[in-house]
């Protein structure tokens, strides 16, 4: 009984080598079989996992110590995954004994492909290298290309995820960031400056107006008092003095509108309370009849 079980586990054992030494094809003079095929999936999973792993500790425990925006942080982090997992790649095959010199063939057809049809592709891939390296936009930054505005909240290696105050998440290709104009409104700081205009009638006085727009802008939580908020008399319109309130905040870089909506209620009401006039557009009209116009 005993040596019929043991031939059965044999003939299983032998089965199962005989499955995994199939020679599936070759790579150069390597031959690519079942076990060697098993072998290398596994160890790229794992190399995928560590390498994340390597990316997480990173950003959150050891660049964490050095005072780091989490941009920055996370730039590095997916710079050094990348390099692991190239790096990893490569060490896998050679290990297993796989012909690299074939993937020459494979690099020239890739070649081919890219000028046939994936260009776009390849060019967002290096777009995204460029962005972790130069770093021209991180996460975190306010930012508008085009007509779309809103925070990063993602950069990939093909496309970086935009969320907008509408939480309304816009994926734009890299090469956008590359070869089109971008605003980053906090690449250096998030402290930024906005410009209010305010109309006035032509027969208020110019020092009263800005006294009033100065308290209302020093009385606001969100504006920075230093630098101070300031008032500049824009000029003489035709129905209006025109002025422009120059605020400095750090809070409402993703919300402009929402500040100046705040200003402008309490702007309205100090200038009820002051008896501010806020004029509205007036126009003269001269009718001349064809009688009168005979005269001259």
């Amino acid at each position: 009984m005993w040596e019929f079980k043991k031939e059965k586990i044999v003939e299983i054992i032998d089965f199962f080598n005989e499955m995994l030494s199939f020679r599936l094809f070759s790579i150069g003079e390597s031959a690519l079989t079942v076990g060697l095929l098993l072998t290398i999936s596994i160890s790229i999973f794992v190399l995928f996992i560590a390498a994340e792993w390597i990316r997480r500790v990173l950003v959150n425990r050891v660049l964490r110590r050095y005072s780091l925006e989490m941009g920055t942080r996370q730039s590095v982090g997916k710079i050094v995954k990348y390099i692991l997992i190239i790096a990893g790649l490569f060490s896998i095959l050679q290990t297993n004994g796989i012909d690299l010199s074939a993937f020459g063939i494979l690099a020239g057809a890739l070649g081919v492909g890219i000028g046939f049809g994936l260009q776009n592709i390849t060019n967002n891939f290096i777009s995204g290298l460029i962005i972790l390296f130069e770093q021209p936009i991180k996460l975190g930054d306010r930012i508008e290309v085009g007509e779309i505005s809103g925070d990063v909240v993602s950069i990939s290696a093909r496309s970086t995820t935009v969320v907008t105050n509408d939480n309304i998440s816009v994926i734009i290709p890299n090469s956008q960031f590359i070869d089109s104009q971008v605003i980053n409104w906090s690449h250096n700081e998030r402290k930024v400056r906005f410009n209010f205009p305010v109309g006035v009638s032509y027969k208020e006085d110019p020092e009263k107006v800005k006294d009033v727009l100065m308290a209302v802008a020093m009385a606001h939580s969100s504006v920075l008092q230093d630098p101070r908020p300031d008032v500049l008399f824009d000029e003489f319109d035709d129905s209006s003095l025109n002025f422009t309130l120059r605020v400095w905040t750090i809070d409402y870089i993703n919300k402009p509108k929402v500040l100046k909506s705040e200003l402008y209620f309490e702007i309205f009401k100090r200038f009820k309370e002051e008896n501010i006039e806020i004029p509205f557009p007036q126009r003269d009209i001269h009718i001349v009849s064809g009688a009168e116009k005979l005269k001259y």
